[in-house]
């Protein structure tokens, strides 16, 4: 049975739609721009860990406590960024999570930190296709939407049936990191083996098959969606948009439903998960 979290995937309300727009708002003095080195020390400690945070052509100097976790100090970044946490990317040998001090992420003196942050005119673009989406029309006409795993460019994939090497997949858990080894064991749209490596220091995502590997860059990766395959709930089809129409877009089949939001934050950041 498909979990009321599966039926709303990638649903887009009023409320997200608002979060997007106050996080715009929010982001409107994000943009990086040239200057003079800028410093944040905030810590008396002597055992405080020097660093830098780059952040485009910009760079600041931070020296914190070994004991600061990553969230705060993406409040740190925003003081002197501009950037609202709720945009921020860290990385530094892969993404940093919040709950991480920023010992235990391996950050050592002269570390280099990378902030990636969302762009606002992009954020702005997604709110207001959200709002218009989510408009009521003033003559609403019930269309009964047709599930990807239905139609039939689609379905002629999923036929080949399940690989048996797919990463395992899991109903009922939300969020799971994703393998140090990447997604391997899915099928693309020619119905190859296919293979997700993502890169976060490089901001990259890596597409391989057994005759080549594509590395796109994260950036210009526009929208990513999914749907669950009737059949295998606990499988998704995951789509990455890299242009305005759907000969753009890369699908996967067989993506596990666990792997999902990681792989949306990995991407877009904290604001995949508004989508």
């Amino acid at each position: 049975m498909i979990s009321a979290e599966q039926n709303s995937a990638n649903a887009t309300t009023p409320s997200s739609t608002g979060k997007l727009v106050a996080a715009a708002l929010a982001a409107a003095v994000a943009a990086p721009s040239d200057g003079p080195i800028t410093n944040t020390d905030n810590s008396d400690d002597p055992t405080a860990i020097p660093f830098r945070v780059t952040h485009g052509k910009k760079t600041h100097e931070m020296r914190l406590a070994p004991t600061t976790t990553v969230a705060e100090l993406k409040d740190h970044v925003e003081a002197v960024t501009g950037v609202s946490v709720a945009l921020q990317k860290l990385l530094y040998k892969g993404m940093l999570k919040n709950e991480q001090t920023i010992d235990a992420a391996g950050i050592v003196a002269g570390a280099k930190v990378m902030l990636m942050a969302s762009k606002v005119e992009d954020i702005v673009k997604l709110a207001t296709a959200a709002a218009t989406t989510a408009a009521p029309s003033q003559a609403p006409q019930v269309t009964k939407k047709i599930p990807m795993c239905e139609m039939t460019e689609h379905k002629k994939v999923l036929d080949k049936g399940k690989p048996d090497d797919v990463e395992v997949a899991v109903l009922g858990v939300s969020r799971a990191p994703i393998p140090s080894h990447g997604l391997r064991g899915m099928l693309n749209q020619r119905g190859d083996r296919v293979r997700l490596t993502f890169k976060l220091e490089q901001d990259q995502v890596w597409i391989g098959t057994k005759e080549t590997t594509q590395r796109i860059q994260m950036s210009s990766i526009r929208g990513v969606r999914n749907e669950p395959i009737s059949s295998h709930p606990e499988y998704h089809i995951l789509v990455l948009q890299l242009g305005p129409t759907e000969k753009s877009n890369y699908y996967f089949y067989w993506t596990p439903c666990q792997y999902i939001a990681s792989v949306k934050e990995a991407i877009l950041g904290p604001i995949g998960n508004w989508l």
